[in-house]
């Protein structure tokens, strides 16, 4: 389990989180959705320890990690995957090099690193564009070839921050489909940062609603979508077409 205890982050005197308090439980997929400025991508990063609150506590199976010297956080960040809204590729290397990149960095052999990123480039559906390079993809390809970088070190925990926001509706679905069908068949955990509620409603299970830094509304996608009880809830879900859980 991950927890933010009371933490606060500011930015030039602003906090973008002010004493938030979550649990994110292991395994599944958890949603975190909110309005631009509610804090959803700086409680990721905090989350997955690229940067430390200015209050509070993070906290890995009821370890705090955040007060980590700069090594031990290394060898956490080693432990989790992270996919964005913009793949994040290297334009200089082909498709199985940049999915290679993590491993090379943590010194894994040659033949070691070709087994691994074979098993990814097939697991995520793109085998075929081993060789690629990145002006040869479409939108959705890039984002498999980001998946499948995020996974290359045997991630436990799976960031996953606006990462169908820039893509169009048929494609966003294989996407998310794709995270879904990982979950399962890796059994990891996924935490999901988006601003959209169909993401949310199509694969999370819980979900916790932001608005100002805060935590307003954390609840299970059926009661939340059904009977939402914040504000900031019930405007998102208006905005996203409503309820009706799945």
């Amino acid at each position: 389990m991950i927890t933010l205890c009371g933490v606060t982050k500011r930015y030039a005197g602003i906090a973008a989180l002010e004493n938030l308090t979550l649990d994110v439980p292991d395994g599944g997929i958890f949603g975190i959705i909110g309005k631009s400025g509610a804090g959803k991508s700086t409680l990721l990063r905090l989350a997955s320890l690229l940067e430390r609150p200015d209050e509070g506590e993070v906290l890995y199976a009821g370890e705090r990690v955040d007060n980590l010297n700069e090594r031990d956080l290394l060898f956490r960040r080693r432990k989790m995957g992270m996919i964005f809204q913009n793949f994040n590729l290297l334009s200089s290397r082909n498709v199985h090099d940049n999915v290679a990149y993590p491993l090379e960095i943590a010194g894994w052999p040659k033949r070691d690193i070709r087994e691994r990123v074979s098993m990814l480039l097939d697991l995520t559906g793109i085998a075929d564009k081993s060789r690629a390079r990145l002006r040869e993809l479409s939108g959705g390809q890039k984002q498999r070839v980001a998946i499948a970088r995020a996974l290359a070190a045997h991630p436990k925990t799976l960031f996953c921050d606006e990462a169908t926001s820039s893509l169009d509706p048929q494609t966003t679905r294989s996407i998310l489909d794709l995270i879904k069908e990982l979950q399962k068949q890796l059994r990891i955990t996924v935490i999901l940062v988006t601003h959209q509620m169909e993401v949310i409603r199509s694969i999370c299970g819980e979900l916790a609603v932001l608005s100002g830094g805060r935590v307003v509304e954390r609840g299970s996608v059926a009661s939340v979508f059904n009977s939402p009880k914040s504000s900031a809830a019930q405007e998102l879900l208006a905005v996203n077409g409503g309820t009706n859980a799945a």
